[in-house]
């Protein structure tokens, strides 16, 4: 079973004695699968004064971290692309690849917690927004020929569905438990199935990527994969008015059940089985 840490090092809300903002490294455990104990995840937070935020000083709080934790992991992601080159280095370091990705979950919802209900308890608190790491869409690349899905559908599962998705017959896959965004069991999740004759090769080219979110793009109309930190693909044209309302009802649905939404890779509509499938959010990365 792979394991996922999920890292930030960034400045905080939180002033030393000369009215310097400290930086904090956050380290926390992705769950595995569906049905992990997501509220017991690993995490470690460490304070840096902003005199010593680089790469050597982070491997440190890594090393500390990883003398904490049960288990290694066997790869780390972070979405700051500004911080990549001493993020990149501080892991290559203690022997651990790093990933820039916009699937950092549970490090989002624990930073989003921590701005609101921790950071304002400290006595040296300073109220005011951090630099925002939004960037501007991507322009998004087409699909390699041999990974072109022959047909695709939009379809749509209650949340009370996917605790039972270790039960499936999956390829390639990557979930969360829905509950840590307090999604109620009949929640209708959204989500796309892509068929092709081949499936396995576009599910195995699909999990080397690190998924983001798939998202309506309306102009042109598209479906857009985003993966990595910045990168996007075109799953789908859309030249018709009834596809571009489909993809529409989507994005509502996305919205309703708090952006999660999942992409699904089979075969043709009567395989049991999946080629691939993976349970995404759409983040509003801050």
């Amino acid at each position: 079973m792979t394991t996922i840490w999920e890292l930030d090092l960034y400045s905080r809300p939180v002033v030393d004695e000369n009215q310097k903002k400290f930086w904090e490294v956050l380290i926390c455990e992705s769950p595995s699968e569906a049905q992990a104990q997501w509220d017991s995840l690993f995490r470690y937070s460490e304070f840096l004064p902003s005199t010593e935020v680089n790469s050597v000083r982070l491997r440190a709080a890594l090393e500390k971290a990883l003398d904490q934790a049960a288990v290694r992991p066997d790869k780390i992601r972070f979405f700051r692309r500004q911080m990549n080159n001493m993020i990149t280095k501080a892991c290559e370091e203690v022997g651990i690849p790093a990933y820039p990705s916009r699937r950092t979950l549970v490090l989002n919802q624990w930073i989003d917690q921590r701005m609101q209900d921790y950071y304002p308890s400290l006595p040296n608190y300073q109220a005011g927004s951090n630099p925002s790491v939004a960037l501007p869409p991507p322009k998004p690349q087409p699909l390699p020929d041999a990974l072109v899905g022959e047909r695709w559908a939009f379809v749509s599962l209650e949340a009370a569905a996917f605790q039972e998705m270790s039960e499936w017959e999956i390829g390639f896959s990557e979930a969360f438990p829905v509950e840590m965004f307090g999604l109620q069991p009949d929640t209708s999740v959204p989500g796309l199935i892509i068929y092709s004759s081949r499936a396995l090769p576009l599910a195995a080219w699909m999990s080397g990527l690190e998924l983001a979110f798939l998202r309506f793009n309306p102009t042109p109309p598209q479906l857009v994969l985003e993966t990595g930190a910045s990168d996007a693909w075109i799953l789908a044209n859309l030249p018709t008015a009834d596809l571009q309302t489909e993809a529409k009802a989507f994005e509502t649905a996305k919205q309703q059940a708090q952006q999660i939404h999942f992409v699904a890779v089979q075969s043709n509509p009567e395989a049991e089985s999946f080629a691939g499938f993976w349970l995404m959010q759409e983040l509003n990365l801050a």
